[in-house]
């Protein structure tokens, strides 16, 4: 199988990982992590969204799922929920500074997937064809 990294590995490198970076990058996959996450930060990248309009822009969700997530991505300091005192009940969604400082990642893991993307589909039909 081809190696796509763009630069060699450096053969005296000592890859055993702090154990604070570590927990550090866990929490940040953690707070990403899951099935619909990543869609529901990118759906309110656009704005503000109440509920149910965020439910639709995001096909196969249940309600139930969305709420939970919602929660933990507040509780994650990257979702702000705002409910209004009106009948009946007005929840707003917005995403946080904290989740927009989160745009140049998205942007480079967008830009890795277009570029090494399609060798995952480029080694997958070559093992077809084998």
């Amino acid at each position: 199988m081809e190696n796509l990294t763009t630069t060699p590995r450096d053969a005296e490198c000592d890859c055993t990982p702090d154990p604070a970076l570590l927990a550090d990058f866990k929490h940040a996959i953690h707070a990403l992590g899951g099935k619909w996450k990543l869609e529901i930060v990118f759906a309110l990248m656009n704005g503000t969204m109440r509920f149910g309009a965020l439910r639709r822009s995001i096909g196969g969700i249940t309600q139930h799922t969305l709420t939970s997530h919602l929660r933990e991505l507040e509780q994650d300091g990257l979702v702000l929920r705002t409910a209004f005192a009106e009948k009946p009940l007005r929840v707003e969604y917005e995403l946080t500074d904290a989740a927009y400082g989160l745009l140049p990642a998205f942007k480079e893991s967008l830009n890795w997937s277009r570029l090494y993307g399609g060798a995952r589909l480029a080694v997958s039909e070559v093992t077809l064809e084998a």
